[in-house]
């Protein structure tokens, strides 16, 4: 079956052509008042979808129901619903991402936290600058407000290099209750473990093979590497250093995080210890102005390609 806005652009066409409108009209069986109709949904949805255009070009990694966060910052409230009725009509889908295999939901996480502070997990992410540089990058989150806490950033970072990252997030947050990361030898060496017990933190080593254990970790260093370390092109590892903080920064208080009701991180963790929660930062090119925190777009890959650079997302050496 044709639609009505079908056969209107079908009459238009023909009245192009010679045919007269009142013709047309009669053979495409459309009402020749039905020409003038001029549809309150599209003068609507302009600005919110101009917006959305905007908003995916500053961000090309988010999806509509993130984008959908930001255009209700920015005075566009909708439904997620409406969100992808535009997002589609604007042409706007990410690719579809290979399917893997899910391991079940059903097994209990190990030292599972409750509150904030409670649990951190750490991990390694590697990559290379444009100058062949490599660069090494120490990821520390709280996985109970997915904040991440801090990404070092060096060519080599030894045991005693997570030491001194973790005393300065200590003398700031105060100590965590557990640390969860994997058995690479940075985190299972001597110097480590006996700091670890003078701090009276217990060690919450994941399983050999079995990364899962140690999800909030991982699922940050996919989010890191899929909008920052794919999207940016390091001239230099001093440049990686401010851009990766930048975009620390932007994760923690611009980004809406959906496990956590689409709230920041930041916000997430104000409204655990009770302070009032600050206004929603701004969102876009205005973040980039006003706070410094929003990633500049960028058109140049990382020179590695993203095939390579996916393949070491989860090695620790």
């Amino acid at each position: 079956m044709v639609s009505v806005q079908a056969r209107r652009a079908a009459v238009a066409f023909a009245t192009t052509r010679g045919v007269s409108q009142r013709r047309a009209c009669t053979l495409l069986k459309v009402a020749r008042s039905a020409l003038a109709y001029r549809s309150r949904k599209t003068v609507k949805d302009a600005a919110p979808l101009a917006r959305m255009s905007e908003l995916s070009a500053q961000y090309p990694r988010y999806g509509y129901r993130r984008i959908a966060i930001f255009l209700a910052r920015d005075g566009h409230d909708m439904s997620f619903g409406r969100a992808h009725r535009l997002w589609r009509q604007a042409g706007l889908q990410l690719p579809k991402k290979r399917s893997r295999k899910r391991v079940s939901a059903g097994r209990p996480r190990p030292n599972a936290p409750n509150g904030p502070n409670q649990v951190w997990s750490y991990d390694f992410v590697h990559d290379w600058c444009a100058n062949g540089q490599k660069i090494k990058c120490l990821t520390v989150t709280d996985e109970f407000t997915k904040e991440g806490l801090a990404i070092e950033v060096d060519g080599r970072i030894r045991s005693t290099r997570v030491i001194d990252v973790l005393a300065r997030l200590i003398s700031l947050r105060g100590a965590p209750a557990f640390l969860r990361s994997d058995n690479g030898p940075e985190f299972v060496s001597r110097a480590l473990l006996k700091w670890a017990t003078e701090q009276k933190i217990d060690m919450a080593l994941i399983d050999p093979g079995k990364p899962w254990q140690n999800g909030a970790a991982e699922s940050f260093n996919g989010k890191f590497r899929d909008e920052c370390l794919n999207m940016e092109w390091f001239r230099s590892r001093a440049e990686a250093k401010i851009e990766i903080e930048r975009w620390r920064k932007h994760y923690n208080e611009v980004r809406p995080h959906s496990s956590i009701g689409y709230q920041t991180p930041a916000a997430f963790a104000r409204s655990l210890a009770g302070a009032p929660s600050a206004a929603a930062g701004p969102t876009g090119r205005a973040a980039a102005l006003t706070r410094g925190s929003a990633p500049r777009p960028v058109d140049r890959p990382s020179r590695m390609g993203h095939e390579g650079k996916a393949d070491l997302a989860d090695v620790s050496s």
